[in-house]
């Protein structure tokens, strides 16, 4: 999909005053926390309206998100005004990003499943690099189950997540967590019910 339709399909729908995906950071996200450690610098990929780039700065740490649409970017600086953070908001097309620009201790990507195979391959690996020496990875997605449950996700296969696909992708990496499991998310009206997921918890060696 063009850059300017995936622009307008995500200004749509984080169009209105209501959070499509909630305020409140992705639970995986959240049950990390003691991993994380405030002054490390963060890097959050397609952000979206900023519920996990916020929490991110609530815990103290040095916030830098992107998202392609500007209505929800517009959103996750309100939001984190409101929160009395700083993070580092800025307008971005994920297949654009600079991901040598700088290091991060810390990437998460929660959810970024829009992009096809060729894409998702050339984006991990820009994420890789973007790791400082013993930074760590936080990735959440849907896995193919998803599918049957319908309750969040591109409702795309080949978009989807399974343990063995990430093991590959990020073999580079020391892989500290991974899982597949069904478990319940409640993730405002974009997220909602059921869910087939996979985690990913991964540190780039030092």
């Amino acid at each position: 999909m063009s850059f300017s339709r995936q622009t307008d399909r995500w200004n749509e729908r984080f169009g209105g005053d209501e959070y499509h995906f909630g305020t409140e950071p992705n639970a995986f996200l959240a049950s990390q926390a003691q991993r994380l450690r405030a002054g490390m610098r963060a890097l959050s990929v397609a952000d979206g309206e900023g519920r996990n780039s916020v929490w991110l700065a609530r815990q103290g740490l040095q916030v830098t998100a992107f998202d392609i649409s500007p209505v929800g970017v517009d959103k996750a600086r309100r939001l984190a005004r409101e929160a009395g953070v700083a993070v580092d908001h800025r307008v971005a097309d994920i297949n654009d990003w600079d991901w040598d620009a700088a290091s991060y201790d810390l990437v998460v990507a929660i959810f970024i499943q829009f992009a096809s195979p060729a894409e998702r391959a050339r984006i991990f690996a820009g994420m890789m690099r973007a790791l400082a020496p013993g930074g760590l990875l936080l990735l959440q997605g849907y896995a193919p189950r998803q599918l049957e449950y319908k309750t969040g996700g591109p409702g795309v296969a080949e978009n989807l997540y399974t343990a063995d696909l990430l093991r590959g992708q990020f073999a580079a990496l020391d892989i500290l967590h991974l899982a597949e499991h069904d478990s319940e998310i409640r993730e405002g009206k974009g997220h909602a019910g059921m869910s087939a997921l996979v985690d990913l918890v991964a540190r780039r060696p030092a």
